[in-house]
């Protein structure tokens, strides 16, 4: 084996030279470029170029800084809002739609209504309209059936001659009532205005002033006769109030301010003589809160027209005397303090305020309500 070896010396040469090739070749191997790994990598460049390149596609547009905010500028978002917005818009509108109509229903509501309040109040009206003439009417019936009866029964105790004995027969509403002709009495058919509350009822009203409407400047035959409107201003006339008078009888005197305030004056024994003794006047003791009784001047004196002065005053009487002129000049508020000759009683508000309303009523001293 050692011989052998030693014997092929070209052995040792070829190894060495091979080994010396070998390492040429590694050197020249490592001076040389990679081209497989080259175009390896090229290989996978492409390759995750055309991978990624539709999530480039896709890629969210960059960022906007508005206001120094970020913001994410996302089409499909925006047309979700733009619908949101028109869906807004359009409820938006058909609520103010709704609030105009509702607003213009209300107001014909409130119309309506109105207009039902106007109807109630008419309806209202005339029902009270038909009810006062449904009892004047029923008043009317009444007293033509005691008319008739009286054509029967002529005694002083069947008489119907004023409001104190339609009282006593159950006649208690305030109105105006026809009392009958009386030829035991002597008393004709007269038209009265019955007070059926006052102070227990039963008063027939002789005067009144409370409109204006009618002058109380009259001569001697209407005042005996009677003149106005039953149910306005009247003086129900002296021949009347004589036969009314004949017995005992209460004179109440009613009256009442500009500024509402009433007062009233209240005489026992009142008597009206006849147009002989010129209609003298008689009054008895006074009762009432008018301050003073201004009525007593003219107790015991004739009565006086502006064509039959008996009182012989020559002179405005009511600028001397301090009494009551309750036929003076009807003055409405803001002229009652330019004269002397309106409606006064000096014991209340002198003899220069003239009064707004003035009632005279009698009932007999024996009435009981």
């Amino acid at each position: 084996m050692e011989a052998s070896e030693e014997f092929a010396p070209g052995n040792h040469r070829s190894s060495s030279w091979k080994r010396a090739q070998t390492g040429l070749e590694a050197e020249q191997k490592a001076k040389m470029p990679a081209r497989p790994t080259v175009q390896l990598a090229w290989l996978c460049i492409v390759t995750v170029s055309v991978a990624i390149y539709p999530a480039l596609l896709q890629k969210p547009p960059k960022r906007r800084t508005i206001h120094g905010n970020a913001q994410l500028k996302v089409p499909g978002c925006c047309e979700e809002i733009k619908e949101l917005k028109l869906q807004v818009a359009n409820l938006s509108r058909m609520l103010q739609e709704l609030s105009k109509k509702q607003e213009g229903d209300w107001v014909n509501v409130v119309m309506q209504v109105m207009e039902l309040e106007g109807s109630a109040k008419q309806m209202e009206s005339r029902l009270i309209d038909a009810e006062s003439k449904y009892s004047e009417m029923n008043n009317q019936i009444d007293i033509m059936q005691l008319q008739a009866a009286q054509m029967v029964t002529q005694t002083s105790a069947d008489a119907v001659y004023d409001c104190s004995s339609l009282y006593q027969r159950n006649y208690r509403i305030s109105g105006v009532y026809k009392l009958p002709p009386d030829e035991f009495l002597g008393i004709p058919d007269l038209e009265v205005f019955c007070d059926m509350e006052t102070d227990g009822g039963g008063w027939t009203v002789i005067q009144r002033r409370k409109v204006g409407l009618t002058s109380f400047n009259r001569d001697w035959k209407q005042y005996k006769e009677g003149f106005g409107n039953i149910k306005g201003d009247f003086w129900l006339g002296n021949e009347n109030i004589y036969r009314l008078s004949r017995r005992p009888t209460v004179l109440r005197v009613e009256l009442e301010d500009w500024e509402g305030n009433t007062r009233y004056a209240q005489y026992q024994q009142f008597t009206l003589s006849n147009e002989i003794n010129s209609y003298r006047l008689f009054l008895g003791n006074y009762t009432g809160n008018t301050g003073r009784d201004s009525l007593r001047y003219h107790n015991n004196t004739a009565f006086s027209t502006k064509d039959k002065d008996n009182d012989k005053c020559v002179d405005d009487c009511a600028q001397f005397r301090k009494d009551s002129n309750l036929n003076g000049v009807y003055y409405r508020k803001g002229e009652h303090t330019k004269s002397m000759d309106g409606i006064t009683w000096y014991g209340w508000h002198g003899s220069t305020y003239s009064l707004k309303r003035v009632e005279m009523k009698i009932r007999p001293e024996d009435f009981k309500p």
